[in-house]
């Protein structure tokens, strides 16, 4: 299964869950890839990986037809690996414009690690860019964070209408998994309003975890490492734990 995590708005905890989301599968014994689709690199930094070290990454795959595997890394996690990224990444969207396959980089290079992981879940830049286009067409599913606060379903039709249109050109069989409740703050009416607004619209497929705001998950990655490694006790990694099963069971 590949699973890209998109949501053109930043800020969302797309991240943080494509990051912990990985990490817990693979502490369940799957193995998983990470594939770092955001020029900012936060995943890679995320999961202790020195950016300004690596030789290859994404770029090279997307851009001059280098091998996946070659760039591929080991993490702290067993079980998991990671595709990094560096701010080369950010040229590609450009160089790409005027490719006969811009739209299917990502899912040649991904097609020849098949068979290799259970789950590769793609990290998205917070745009609707040709980067989120390649990833959206790679993926068999896409889990959509949203965080509980104002707005938040706001821009949901722009990325409903890109899925459709990807599902029309490049990748027809393309299913919305889930969508995941952020940034959950039990202390204000607002984010419960959000959360019932939310599985009104879309019922369903609206995870039953929700994901609290959480001090331990937002420090996590400035040390390198996921919720489970950093705080294993914090309500952050109680719902990304519960999150991973959900997931395991065959939500959406």
């Amino acid at each position: 299964m590949i699973i890209a995590t998109v949501n053109q708005k930043g800020g969302v905890g797309k991240t943080t869950t494509a990051v912990n989301l990985a990490a817990f599968l693979a502490t369940f014994g799957k193995r998983v890839l990470l594939v770092d689709f955001d020029p900012q690199g936060n995943a890679s930094s995320g999961l202790g990986v020195d950016r300004n070290n690596l030789d290859q990454c994404l770029y090279n795959v997307i851009i001059e037809g280098a091998e996946l595997k070659d760039v591929i890394k080991n993490t702290l996690v067993q079980g998991l690996d990671i595709a990094p990224s560096t701010s080369k990444l950010a040229g590609a969207e450009v160089e790409l414009v005027n490719e006969e396959d811009r739209e299917q980089r990502l899912k040649t290079a991904l097609d020849k690690t098949n068979g290799n992981y259970d789950y590769t879940i793609i990290d998205c830049p917070p745009s609707l860019s040709l980067l989120t286009v390649n990833a959206l067409t790679a993926a068999s599913d896409v889990i959509i964070p949203i965080q509980c606060e104002y707005y938040a379903l706001e821009g949901l039709s722009q990325l409903t209408n890109t899925l459709d249109l990807v599902r029309q050109g490049l990748n027809p069989n393309l299913n919305i998994r889930g969508i995941v409740l952020t940034m959950h703050d039990s202390r204000t009416l607002l984010s419960d309003d959000v959360s019932e607004e939310a599985r009104k619209h879309f019922g369903e497929k609206v995870f039953e975890t929700v994901v609290p705001r959480n001090v331990r998950l937002a420090e996590a990655p400035s040390f390198g490492q996921p919720i489970l490694f950093y705080d294993p006790t914090s309500t952050g990694a109680k719902a990304y734990e519960k999150l991973s099963r959900e997931l395991l069971d065959g939500h959406g």
